[in-house]
Order: C-alpha cells, then structure tokens, then sequence
C-alpha cells in the first residue's frame, strides 16, 4: 500500500510541521506501510503568489506514480490539501492562518491592500469548496477544528498525536530557569517572558530554538539593555539528547505563542513533567493547561507572567509538573489509534 504525505515547507525553515510529516512517515513504515513525503516549496508574498502556488497544486495528479497508484493521500498543510487525487484523507495542521484568525492584526498583512483583500476571500471560497472533497477531514488540535466550522462551516475532529521523543522524555530535577523553546519570531513573544525576567531576580532564562532572526536580534539587544546577560541564555538549536535533557531540569516550560494550532513545547513539557506558562489567547496549549494545576494561563503581559512565577516555588513546580505528567497519561496519545484512523 503506497500513502502519500502532502505538505509544504519554506525552504530553509523547518519547525513542526516538518517533524509532524517525518513522524507520521516514520510511523507508517514501521507498520510496513510504503510512504513517502510529497512536499513542495512554498512563499506567501506579494498575495497574489499565494493564488500561484494554489493553481500549481492543484496541476499536481498524486493519484499515481511510476506507473503505480497511490492508494491514499493524507493531506496537512494549506494548499497541498488542493492536490488531484480520490482517496484524499486530510489531517489538517492549519490553513491559511492569516487569511483567518490572524488576519487584520499584526502577524497578517493581507488586510492592508487591495490584492490581499481579494486574495484572503478567495482562499476562504476555496478552503470551503475544496475541503469537503476529502473523504474524512481530521485536524491536528481542537483549536484548527474550530478554526475551520468557525470560518468555512466544515466539520473535523480532533487527532491528537504524541511529540518527537516522547518516550524518551523525564524528568531529573527542578533547577531555577525557564526553558524557552521554539524559533525566536513575534509571534512567539519570547520577548514577554524575557521582559518578565526582570520582575524574578531568582530565575534564569534557556532559550532554544533558531535566534538568528530578526526578532531574535531584538531579544538579544534587550537582554543586554536589561541588563539580563548573565541570566539568559541563547543555545540556538541544540540536538535531541540535549534538548531532552534541558526539559529533564527545568523548573518551568515557557510557551507564550500567539493562537497556536497544537504546540509541541507544551506536550513535551508535560511529558517531562514540567508545568507550562502560556497566555489565554495562545489556542492549542490551553487544550491542555489547566491553570494552577498543571501550569499557568496568564494575560499576554510581562507583568502578568511575573506575578504567576512568583507564586511558584521549586517544590510548588514539582507538584504542578507532576500533575501535567498525569496528564498527559490520561490522555493515552497513541500512534496505532492515529495510524488506524487514518488509513480506515
């Protein structure tokens, strides 16, 4: 049985979106499934490529290849889910986004011109006429399903999946610094947590992820206006073995995006028994953070996340990590559930 994985990826970027493809393939192949990624590049500027690369997609026949069919499609990511084929299941990590939730505010310049304009409501018409001719649509998170009745009136369920590593996450200890992972952008708002630091003279900051951005720039530069230098760290991305270990010995897991879809940082820090401070407006994690027990949902503020810290001690930490270990247990996330949907 050969199932194809339609994505799309900027190129030189990779996040997780990628590692969901590559997990899901992995997955596959280990039940003696024949999968592949079936990937093309993709640019979101000026708006009227955006209607480009959907007219390519939708050219693309993934129905077979060498002369062999593709029995099924798995759909993820806007517009890789316009591809010909009749056996298309999609498991859908986001749409457009700032063509929907995003659009009008900062992280979304579509509002702002003609053509945008134009070209966020025809990715909207699509999105609902095309989706439907899928034969089950299934979404990474409850957040992207309702994403999708709110803006297209499309029904999806939720299907959850474990992160990266999962298995081998722990936890070793509680040591005073926040891990803050995830590529240093604005809509992360690691600044926030950052200019919350000032307010905690106790803590220390790790930082992972990707900082050589723009936005990272800025973070860095204010870290020495603050004078937070010798409180913050910028590891930049590090391997799996040390990232596992950085969660294994934190205090706390920072995870402040902006309408997240699902969140890897907040599975992963639960896993490894570490309470999570997110916002109310971040979307994927709060389907999984419950406030004071295993983590806390503050106002998108500096101030407020300071205060939420200064509420916790190491021991406090410890019993809220351990509650978002339980978590995460009861939540029985199993890739044979998700393999089985998927190819039903």
């Amino acid at each position: 049985m050969k199932i194809g994985i339609a994505t799309v990826q900027v190129p030189f970027i990779s996040g997780g979106a990628e590692i969901h493809a590559r997990l899901l393939k992995e997955q596959l192949l280990a039940r003696g499934v024949e999968a592949d990624i079936i990937s093309t590049p993709y640019k979101w500027y000026p708006p009227k490529q955006i209607l480009a690369h959907i007219k390519a997609v939708e050219l693309l026949d993934l129905t077979e290849v060498a002369g062999q069919k593709i029995e099924r499609l798995i759909t993820l990511k806007f517009p890789m889910y316009f591809a010909r084929h009749d056996n298309k299941v999609g498991w859908i990590l986001h749409q457009h986004r700032q063509a929907y939730e995003l659009f009008g505010g900062p992280h979304s310049d579509l509002h702002s011109t003609r053509e945008g304009r134009r070209v966020c409501k025809k990715i909207r018409a699509l999105d609902s006429k095309k989706l439907p001719e899928h034969k089950r649509l299934y979404t990474n998170s409850k957040n992207v399903a309702h994403r999708l009745k709110h803006y297209n009136g499309i029904d999806a369920q939720a299907l959850y999946h474990p992160p990266e590593d999962y298995q081998l996450l722990r936890c070793d200890s509680y040591q005073p610094y926040i891990l803050v992972p995830g590529r240093a952008d604005a809509i992360k708002r690691q600044l926030l947590m950052l200019d919350a630091l000032r307010q905690l003279p106790e803590l220390s900051l790790v930082i992972i992820g990707n900082s050589d951005t723009p936005y990272g720039a800025d973070l860095k530069q204010k870290a020495k206006e603050w004078g937070l230098e010798k409180r913050v760290e910028f590891k930049g991305h590090v391997s799996r073995q040390e990232k596992i270990q950085l969660y294994a010995n934190a205090m706390a897991v920072y995870n402040g995006a902006h309408e997240e879809d699902y969140g890897y940082i907040t599975l992963e820090a639960l896993f490894s028994s570490k309470l999570v401070i997110t916002h109310t407006d971040s979307g994927g994690p709060l389907e999984f953070v419950r406030e004071g027990e295993n983590g806390f949902i503050t106002e998108p503020t500096a101030k407020a996340i300071a205060a939420a810290c200064k509420q916790c001690d190491l021991k406090q930490a410890e019993r809220m990590g351990q509650a978002g270990r339980q978590t995460m247990v009861d939540l029985q996330l199993n890739w044979d559930h998700i393999i089985s949907t998927l190819l039903a």
